[in-house]
């Protein structure tokens, strides 16, 4: 998914009367991002909370974010539609920042949380319903990643390419996810799910950088 993130390497804004047509594309993207990070923030914190899963329970959460990032996203692209371009660099920049410090502090959540689960040896039960969602967030992600790139290039908008960028994330958090319950399946062991969930720490920091600093993936 990264290959497509530098295949967008020049950001071309697009001409006036072609950009708020482009705008209205992108309500729509964020607007299928908000639905279906609020089905998958319920069902994942609802599985690890009946699995006592930090791993999920840590997905649930990343989830959670990336609906507030999509709604600060709608609400930056409607300062534009009202005020014109130049009003919305701001906003912009104020959502990235956003973003990137809700994803530090999940960051740092999955570290003290794992911390503790290995301290007092506490592990997880295998979740299906955890399994099947993100197993499904996989090509989800992918194809919301990919339309929001090409968006975000033609708009010429880093806070746009960093919820792209979230989004490309948010696949890469999936798979491991995956990978740590089929472990956790296979294995049964207490630990798996506390060093599963310190595996998406590096992905939360990434995305949490990218977004702070309001550069794009391809910068």
């Amino acid at each position: 998914m990264m290959d497509d993130c530098r295949a967008d390497a020049a950001s071309v804004p697009a001409d006036a009367p072609k950009r708020e047509a482009l705008i209205r594309k992108a309500f729509r993207l964020e607007r299928l991002t908000v639905g279906w990070m609020a089905i998958e923030a319920v069902v994942a914190i609802a599985a690890a909370y009946v699995a006592h899963s930090l791993l999920l329970m840590a997905f649930g959460i990343d989830s959670l974010i990336e609906l507030a990032s999509a709604c600060v996203l709608i609400w930056r692209l409607s300062v534009e539609l009202r005020h014109g371009e130049r009003f919305s660099e701001a906003a912009e920049h104020r959502a990235s920042r956003i973003s990137g410090a809700l994803l530090f502090a999940l960051a740092l959540y999955v570290v003290v949380a794992a911390a503790w689960g290995l301290t007092v040896r506490r592990g997880a039960e295998f979740s299906m319903p955890g399994l099947l969602l993100t197993v499904a967030a996989i090509p989800i992600m992918y194809g919301l990643s990919r339309r929001k790139l090409a968006l975000a290039r033609q708009l010429g908008s880093q806070a746009l390419r960093a919820d792209a960028v979230e989004s490309i994330a948010c696949g890469w958090l999936s798979f491991v996810v995956v990978i740590g319950l089929v472990l956790q399946f296979l294995l049964g062991a207490w630990w798996v799910d506390s060093v599963a969930s310190l595996a998406i720490v590096y992905f939360l920091i990434k995305e949490g950088r990218e977004a702070w600093s309001s550069e794009s993936c391809c910068d």
